[in-house]
């Protein structure tokens, strides 16, 4: 007897917990980014197809509405090709376990599952210098609580080139300042670090702890109602702070500043004094060393002082002249 079809409201359910949670263990973070996923193609597949998503059936997941979905991602919500992509991780993990739970929906899970990544061009890093970030973290009015908080809150991003998501789960139980002044990271995939700290940002954060709730489930880095700063309340903070950083150093004027960018700071900074790639990735949480290597591509003044130790073996090189019409002609495409 053939077994009965599973529904696809029970597989997307089945999916996220038994698979996600139950087997997997993922972390709330990536719990949230395949909710989000699914959350956008279903609302794309009831306009698509005119059907509420409790009412759908695999069948109407097909690769066809899935690269309609992925397209809608980037010209209409104006994504951009990692998020695509990140969407597309999310559906092709759920597509696999279908799979296994319903080999009838084979023909329409391998087709979506042919649907490849998008490659894209990777930018080179963007990052600031000392003075910059000098600047940034002097901008905050430390005669507000709002600024004290937004001064502690970037000396922490740049001591410890957090990610942004890593910066609103900190808690006060996350700052170590007895024997050793440090700060615990929660970072991706449940992964943990503790890194160090100056002593001016240990400093401040020993002065800010005495500003806030003590307990030690209590967010480092609250708002006025005692909640975790989100990423857009800590992008927005950023934001002042640069702009008010512009004002006296004008490099900053109409640069485009994100908590990343702190990151990437951090790291560049780390790498210009010498440290090595390794123990940069280490800081950062990097699991792959490809991921660190980035920041040695992007470092021009390395780069310019190697070409300074070499000898230039020909300063006037003659350009190459064809004397052929039609070589001239590609020559000069």
């Amino acid at each position: 007897m053939r077994p009965a079809q599973i529904g696809f409201p029970q597989l997307l359910q089945d999916f996220f917990l038994r698979r996600l949670i139950a087997q997997r263990g993922a972390s709330a973070r990536t719990v949230e980014a395949y909710r989000d996923a699914f959350e956008l193609l279903l609302g794309f597949a009831e306009r698509r197809t005119g059907k509420p998503p409790s009412g759908l059936s695999l069948a109407d997941l097909d690769a066809p509405l899935v690269l309609d979905f992925l397209d809608h991602l980037e010209t209409e919500r104006g994504n951009t090709v990692r998020t695509r992509n990140a969407r597309l991780a999310a559906i092709h993990s759920f597509m696999r376990y279908a799979a296994i739970r319903d080999p009838a929906s084979l023909p329409v899970t391998a087709r979506v599952l042919a649907i490849p990544a998008k490659r894209f061009d990777r930018p080179v890093l963007g990052y600031l210098t000392r003075e910059q970030v000098a600047a940034i973290l002097a901008a905050p009015d430390r005669r507000t609580w709002s600024g004290r908080r937004d001064a502690v809150l970037l000396a922490t991003a740049y001591n410890t080139g957090a990610r942004v998501s890593e910066l609103t789960a900190l808690c006060v139980r996350d700052v170590l300042l007895d024997r050793q002044t440090a700060v615990h990271l929660h970072g991706k995939g449940r992964k943990q670090r503790v890194i160090p700290l100056w002593k001016t940002t240990a400093a401040e954060l020993r002065a800010w702890l005495g500003q806030i709730n003590p307990a030690p489930d209590a967010s480092l880095f609250p708002n006025r109602a005692g909640a975790p700063l989100t990423r857009s309340g800590i992008r927005d903070r950023l934001d002042r702070a640069v702009a008010a950083a512009g004002q006296h150093c004008p490099s900053l004027r109409g640069q485009h500043v994100t908590p990343h960018t702190l990151r990437h700071s951090t790291a560049m900074h780390l790498l210009q004094s010498g440290t090595d790639l390794a123990v940069i990735a280490l800081w950062l949480g990097h699991e792959s060393p490809a991921t660190t290597h980035q920041y040695l591509e992007a470092d021009l003044a390395a780069k310019e002082a190697v070409l300074q130790r070499l000898t230039d073996p020909s300063p006037l090189p003659a350009r190459f002249q064809p004397g052929d019409r039609l070589l001239a002609f590609l020559e000069s495409l």
